[in-house]
This record gives C-alpha cells, structure tokens and sequence, in this order.
C-alpha cells in the first residue's frame, strides 16, 4: 500500500530551493518540492508527502486528521515512515 503522508516544512534549502526539509513524525528528511513551483512552501506550511515528493500542501487541521487516522491503521503507516527514514533527497 502506498501512502501520501503529512508534513511540515522546516526549511526551504537556500541552496537548493527544490528541496524542503520536513518533518514527519520526528524524522526530518530533504524532500522535493518541484511540483509546487506554482505555490512554493514555506517554513510552518503543511505539504502531503510520497515517494520523497510533496505532492500538496495541505492545513494543518487535515494534516492533523491524516496522521490521526494513518496512526490508526497502524502497519501501513509504519511501513511509510520507515521508508522515508531510509530515504535519502540529496
């Protein structure tokens, strides 16, 4: 099962403005955020996540419901977050 998770922005790399850093459930990981380009993040934005793309942003009261609800049904979820621990955006 693939899953969109939640997450917010740290830091927009100054570097590297394509890359966010997030963090999702205390791990913070570099993510891409070229498909916003239109609606670019910022640092305190909610952003939906998957495959170490940000795909949306979102509020934070809808990303709140998600990651309620994903901890709810446990294993796939589990499964997302250590998938984007051993992701690696560089």
């Amino acid at each position: 099962m693939c899953l969109g998770i939640p997450g917010e922005v740290v830091e927009v790399l100054p570097d590297r403005p394509e890359l966010a850093r997030v963090k999702v459930s205390g791990v913070r990981r570099a993510i891409n955020v070229g498909l916003l380009a239109d609606d670019p993040p910022r640092p305190g934005d909610w952003v939906l996540i998957h495959v170490g793309f940000a795909l949306s942003k979102i509020d934070e009261e809808e990303a709140r419901a998600v990651l309620r609800f994903l901890e709810e049904i446990g294993q796939a979820y589990t499964d997302e977050v250590d998938a984007l621990k051993q992701s690696m955006i560089e």
